[in-house]
């Protein structure tokens, strides 16, 4: 691969890497001269449409997330039918299972803000409606300056049954890290997450996962039904409510975990939000034992019952000379027959009272699901509340209905349920927005790819001349920042360059110089050097000759030199008569620094106000990568302000001297 381009811009440099499902590659892109990672996955994978067709999905959606703690997805593609691809940010760092290989159990401080980094990169996520589903320390990256970022979005969610077969090398490391849910087939949600990053967590304060097994399905199993070790018995030094947090997010029942990833993230900040939660054991309640696992143990091992029985005397009621009817005396064996008979009637009376106080609960009532479809989300809850049901809100974007309108609902309108039940419904959250990225002084290519990444589309393309290159946009319509619904047409304007404008060269010879001056300018074209000739005879500041000789066609903007008589005896201090040092040109290097560009290359123009005139002196493309080691030329004659942009954004404004070529404010 080290000599191909993919996609006509992606440039490979060098192999990186290589994980279980894909390769990685430096890569350069060409377009916007940029370094990327290129993840190319392997060909055993390509063969499944199915794993493709989601893993292209999968990698777009992806690509809406933007948040500092997860790694930007810039592309997905496919090269001659048989290289898929994806293309990142590239990280300059290294893997948290590196980190904790290299470092064994991480300080306490360091372990939590890592995970409180990726805990804030989940909540992005899951806003977005978005699960990874595999989280792990393979796929968390530790930039040199300490930043964590998660990785691997498009691929974690695409992967299926069909690829955990092929793959069990790669399995075999993500089920330390699964959730029960995941482990046994279920449900898998937001929390499924949040159960990952809390044994992420678990293995940076103690150095290992918390379950160890020769199988993949001997690990999943001890994930669904045995309790999580104390971390503080494998590592003394963590706090207490750290181990809190930790056995929290591990909650073998969903519900019973932290509900948000936000929530997480707040707890590792706040050890008193733990507190209501130091009371919990970890390993002192007994684990279920799997049936299968109940199914197999040995008949030898199960120990005999070795209580010693209760001894039941035959006591004889001791009633003196009191008799019974035939005189007899009345013996013990009959009294307990008696009692037994009033013990049976009154256990008769107890559990037909139980199972009357019970019946309300083991015979609910059933009553018919309401129709909430097109209904307000709060006249659904009234609906529900009317028939003794219960509501589940779920959320989701929806261009055509309404914020806080119900969509769907499960079960649907006319199912018989059981009162206190859920029903989840459907609510509208609206149009789905998203922000207008800024394409001023981008190329036509990379503004539609920044149009495409933010599910936005091409709108009118016009053109106009403008002192920007050919092809870059000018303006755009509606604005950069500006919220709108996703699909939403942009307008954009891209110049055509400059205009070029020929006019005839008028004749200013034998006019004065401030005459000359507006005559020239009024014409659209500018004054350049003015040459002063002596002379005892000639009128003070008359023209006497002009670099272009009149009707001449010349370009719009040209500069005309002219000559000018100067007589002898005016002093050098006549109002009429300029100093030959303030119209002389002189060239003025500037070194500047480029940390304030917002991109690897951008146009830096700069600007000469003078006389309350403004002119532009440079207009050129710079690349950030040569900060302070460029030496940019002005030009100009005495005193002027100059203005400096990157991109059309204002970085500097300084006072000149061209003559001295010192800078002051």
């Amino acid at each position: 691969m080290d000599d191909r381009v993919l996609g006509g811009r992606y440039e490979i440099l060098e192999k990186t890497g290589e994980g279980g499902m894909a390769v990685v590659f430096k890569a350069r892109c060409r377009l916007l001269n940029r370094h990327v990672a290129v993840k190319i996955l392997k060909p055993q994978f390509t063969k499944d449409e199915k794993f493709i067709s989601s893993f292209r999905k999968e990698s777009q959606a992806a690509a809406s997330l933007s948040h500092q703690n997860i790694v930007n997805v810039y592309d997905v593609g496919v090269e001659e039918k048989k290289i898929h691809y994806i293309v990142m940010e590239f990280v300059e760092g290294e893997t948290l299972s590196d980190l904790i290989k290299k470092e064994g159990p991480l300080p306490i401080s360091k372990a939590i803000d890592i995970a409180s980094q990726i805990a804030l990169g989940l909540s992005h996520a899951h806003k977005n409606h978005i699960v990874h589903k595999d989280i792990k320390p393979h796929n968390i990256l530790i930039t040199k300056e300490g930043i964590a970022k998660l990785t691997d979005f498009g691929i974690a969610q695409a992967v299926t049954q069909s690829t955990i077969v092929n793959n069990s090398d790669e399995v075999m490391g993500s089920v330390h890290y699964f959730s029960p849910e995941q482990a046994r087939g279920g449900y898998i949600d937001e929390k499924s997450d949040i159960y990952s990053l809390g044994i992420v967590l678990y293995e940076m304060v103690t150095g290992e996962v918390p379950f160890e097994g020769d199988t993949l399905v001997s690990i999943a199993m001890k994930h669904m039904h045995d309790p999580l070790p104390k971390p503080t018995l494998k590592n003394d030094k963590v706090p207490q409510f750290l181990e809190n947090v930790i056995v929290k997010a591990t909650e073998k029942i969903q519900i019973n975990r932290y509900l948000t990833a936000k929530d997480f993230y707040n707890a590792l900040q706040d050890p008193s939000l733990s507190n209501s939660f130091a009371k919990h054991k970890v390993s002192d309640t007994k684990a279920v034992m799997p049936l299968d696992y109940m199914s197999k143990l040995d008949e030898t091992y199960v120990k005999e019952d070795r209580r010693p029985k209760p001894q039941v005397k035959d006591y004889k009621l001791k009633l003196g000379k009191n008799l019974n009817m035939k005189g007899k005396l009345f013996e013990g064996k009959g009294l307990t027959k008696f009692s037994a008979i009033v013990f049976a009637i009154l256990l008769a009376f107890l559990v037909s009272n139980f199972i009357m106080a019970l019946k309300p609960i083991l015979f609910v009532k059933e009553v018919a699901v309401p129709d909430l479809v097109n209904s307000s989300y709060m006249d659904g809850l009234q609906k529900l509340n009317e028939v003794g049901l219960e509501a589940e809100r779920v959320e989701e974007f929806n261009n055509e209905i309404e914020e806080e309108q119900i969509i769907a609902q499960n079960p649907v309108a006319g199912t018989k349920i059981k009162e206190g039940e859920y029903v989840e419904i459907t609510v509208s959250k609206g149009e789905k927005t998203v922000d207008v990225p800024s394409l001023l002084n981008k190329k036509y290519e990379d503004a539609i790819f920044l149009l495409e990444r933010n599910n936005l589309t091409e709108g009118i393309v016009s053109h106009e001349s403008s002192e920007l290159p050919i092809g870059i946009v000018i303006r755009q319509n509606p604005t950069p920042g500006k919220k709108v619904p996703e699909g939403k047409e942009i307008n954009f304007v891209i110049s055509e360059g400059v205009k070029i404008k020929t006019i005839l060269m008028i004749d200013v010879k034998g006019k004065d110089l401030n005459t000359a001056k507006a005559d020239i300018e009024g014409a659209g074209l500018k004054v350049g050097d003015v040459e002063y000739v002596p002379s005892t005879t000639e009128e003070n500041n008359k023209v006497v000759g002009q670099s272009i000789e009149a009707g001449v066609e010349i370009q719009e903007n040209t500069a005309i030199n002219l000559k000018v008589i100067q007589r002898k005896e005016e002093t050098e201090d006549s109002v009429d008569e300029p100093s030959v040092d303030e119209d002389t040109i002189y060239d003025v290097p500037i070194t500047l620094n480029y940390d304030q560009a917002t991109q690897d290359a951008f146009v830096m123009k700069i600007f000469k106000i003078k006389d309350g005139k403004v002119e532009i002196i440079y207009n050129q493309t710079h690349y950030k990568e040569n900060s302070g080691k460029e030496q940019v030329i002005i030009s100009g004659s005495g005193k002027a302000q100059i203005s400096i942009y990157f991109d059309d954004i204002h970085i500097a404004e300084k006072n000149v001297d061209f003559k001295t070529g010192e800078f002051y404010d």
